[in-house]
Parts: structure tokens; sequence; C-alpha cells
């Protein structure tokens, strides 16, 4: 049980930093490398603000910041509960077949979306990181 735990700590600590060290603040951060090599955003860029908006219960500043990041959030949230309940519980799923085709499948949809999303981000204002 000490990982999950562990990881919640790790998480939250560092959502507090983000929301007290403001990300919106030129040079607080280092840059993107995506962004400052080529100039164009990587689907994580926005990701600091997102979590600095949120953090503040700004969610529409989030939204604009980065979408997949909030859209990902409370599938994160998820999991991390699932992952919690398993190590309190000592309690594993019993393998399906669904199960194993979520688990095969998943990485390579999510590799995807986030893929499609760098790609289209580019090409459409709105879903910018909302920054330069």
């Amino acid at each position: 049980m000490v990982a999950p735990v562990a990881a919640g700590v790790g998480v939250a600590a560092a959502t507090l930093f983000i929301r007290t060290v403001d990300p919106h603040v030129p040079g607080v951060y280092p840059p993107c490398p995506t962004k400052a090599l080529f100039g164009i955003e990587c689907p994580g860029c926005g990701g600091l603000r997102a979590t600095n908006c949120l953090a503040n219960g700004d969610i529409a500043g989030a939204l604009d910041h980065n979408m997949l990041f909030v859209v990902l959030v409370p599938f994160l949230i998820v999991g991390w509960g699932l992952w919690m309940y398993r190590a309190r519980t000592g309690r594993l799923p019993a393998p399906t077949p669904a199960r194993t085709l979520v688990a095969r499948v998943l990485p390579i949809v999510l590799l995807v979306v986030a893929s499609a999303f760098a790609i289209v981000r580019n090409f459409v204002p709105y879903l910018g990181s909302g920054v330069g």
C-alpha cells in the first residue's frame, strides 16, 4: 500500500507547488523542448498551466491550456483509486478476455489519441496551449 500512497502524496505535493509557483509567469519553468526546438506544441504543452488552473478551480482556463490533460485527469484519479483499493484489499481482478484486450489495446489507443491531439492542436488555434 506504500506505493499508491506515496504516488498520491507526490502528486499532491507537485500540484501544490505548481499552484503556488505560477507557470503563467514567463521564465519560472523551463520551456517545452519541442516548442523551443521545433516551434510546435506537443501533447503535454500547457500541462503545467492547466494544472495551475485546475488547482485554482479554473476549469475553463485549464481547458484553454491543454484540453487532453483536463479530459484525462478524471481517468487518472479513478485509476489511482483502483490502485489504492487493490493495494488495501490485496485483491486483483480475475483475468478475463475483456481485461486482457483492454490491457493490450489501451496503450495503443492512448498513443494514437495523444499523437492525433499533437497534430490537430497545431492546426486548430483553440486547441493550442494559449501561449505564443
